[in-house]
């Protein structure tokens, strides 16, 4: 099922349309923000779990991976209810309060693991964001392919200096994020039930 209104808000979400993203904003926002405060959430909780579903939905959608059963809305509902569920198994609570929606979107199992590797990432820049203004921009040029040779002239670093600099902030970085305890969560595998 996806309606003409469903492919112009996919449109939008995928041009950064700011008009289109507040509308399904203010038009969903509601059933989440019930759903999340019901079951262990704040605020903020609410706001980080419909970012990351516009994410994931984004890049699905982009990648021409997202194919839908039901209204956008009833999907994008499922899956902000499963990264939620996600993370409060992850933090050993429980979900008392649940709705079965008649029209409820069966969620994939590749979305399932989606949701579980944007949070991985989402631990990751929560940390790389916390590093000095230096490791951040050595790390960031490691990771855009950049060899030490040419991280060295666009900062203005000797070599040694920059491979000395990268060495210490990788391990900064991958300490802080390996002490965390959603990592740590998300590192666990699952016993069979």
């Amino acid at each position: 099922m996806n309606s003409a209104e469903d492919q112009k808000i996919l449109k939008g979400i995928v041009a950064g349309d700011e008009k289109i993203i507040t509308a399904f904003y203010q038009k969903n926002m509601r059933y989440i923000r019930r759903y999340i405060l019901q079951n262990f959430g704040n605020e903020q909780d609410v706001q980080d779990v419909f970012q990351d579903t516009l994410i994931l939905i984004y890049e699905k959608h982009k990648a021409g991976e997202l194919v839908l059963h039901s209204p956008l809305r009833t999907y994008f509902y499922g899956v902000s209810k499963n990264i939620w569920r996600n993370r409060l198994r992850k933090n050993k609570r429980m979900v008392i309060t649940e709705e079965i929606n008649e029209d409820a979107e069966i969620i994939d199992p590749e979305v399932i693991e989606d949701i579980e590797n944007k949070e991985r990432e989402h631990v990751y820049r929560k940390h790389f964001l916390k590093l000095s203004g230096t490791c951040r921009e050595v790390l960031g040029l490691l990771f855009e392919g950049k060899s030490m040779k040419e991280i060295a002239e666009i900062t203005g670093y000797s070599e040694g200096y920059t491979r000395k600099k990268k060495f210490d902030c990788k391990q900064s970085l991958m300490d802080v994020i390996a002490k965390d305890p959603l990592y740590k969560e998300l590192t666990v595998t699952p016993e069979k039930e």
